[in-house]
């Protein structure tokens, strides 16, 4: 395990359980929580792929443990995996952590989509907080246009004195946001990269100013990156030594890696032949924002 820190933003490069291990309890304000989904993606050059279901989920449970242990008391944590694995996530954490939200992200894919069976077309999201009578929660910084009748400027006559209908709500459980692709100016070479708009939505609603953001699985770092723009602390773990570089470039951290210039790679992703993914069966960890 190695450790970065410039200002009031920290990158650890290491194991997941291990780095968990050495936060403070009751510390973090924040988590946001993007693991491999152990579905075969490749990331730089391995595949990552548990034994089994068992085992993926048995790591899964240690290291959420470890989140849950990490989070302030009125602190919210938000955790994201496969469709196929939330439902086991979903019941582990409802015993030990409140869940307020089960958030749909929806995008639109202009790639190819199944033909045999209804293609996925969104990701699931868990809002949590340790305490349902004490948390973040800043409405005002995340209202979003409300399709009612104040678009027609119609009159809500329910009120005491009748009034126009509110312009801006809260957004429901359902968020629509652009996954990142090549050519867009936030790209970075990772198969599982989350939109800023993601997070800044998730960072601007459960923190303020000056807490501490962490991310488990850092991937390229876009979490502690809106959270520096946000004025937040940030903590951000990551295994792999490429995404390493990416935060270290994307948070200013330095210039130069081991004496090579940090430049950001815009070259696509590359994806290998099913055979080739099919006969890869490993025990890893790798990080999705």
């Amino acid at each position: 395990m190695k450790k970065f820190q410039k200002g009031k933003h920290i990158i650890i490069w290491g194991d997941v359980i291990e780095s968990l291990s050495e936060i403070e309890n009751n510390s973090i304000d924040l988590i946001f929580a993007d693991p491999p989904y152990n579905i075969g993606k490749k990331f730089g050059d391995v595949f990552y792929r548990w034994k089994s279901e068992e085992a993926y989920l048995e790591w899964s449970y240690k290291w959420l443990d470890l989140c849950i242990e990490k989070l302030k008391s009125n602190g919210s944590m938000y955790v994201m995996t496969s469709t196929q694995n939330m439902s086991y996530f979903d019941v582990f954490l409802r015993t030990k952590i409140t869940i307020l939200s089960r958030i749909i992200w929806y995008y639109d894919s202009s790639g190819v989509q199944a033909r045999k069976y209804f293609g996925s077309r969104y990701e699931p999201i868990l809002f949590c907080v340790k305490d349902k009578k004490n948390y973040t929660f800043n409405t005002n910084d995340i209202l979003v246009e409300a399709r009612t009748g104040a678009v027609r400027k119609l009159i809500d006559y329910r009120k005491r004195k009748p009034a126009l209908y509110n312009s801006k709500k809260v957004a429901g459980n359902v968020w629509e946001f652009t996954r990142v692709r090549y050519r867009m100016n936030e790209y970075e070479n990772h198969p599982t990269q989350k939109p800023e708009a993601l997070l800044t939505r998730i960072i601007k609603v459960s923190s303020n100013k000056d807490e501490i953001i962490l991310d488990p699985f850092s991937g390229t770092f876009t979490t502690s990156f809106i959270a520096k723009k946000l004025i937040r602390k940030s903590i951000g773990i990551e295994i792999n030594e490429e995404y390493i570089k990416i935060g270290l470039r994307r948070l200013q951290f330095t210039s130069k890696y081991k004496g090579v210039s940090l430049k950001k790679d815009r070259k696509p992703l590359n994806f290998p032949s099913r055979k080739y993914k099919e006969t890869l069966n490993l025990v890893g960890e790798e990080n999705g924002t």
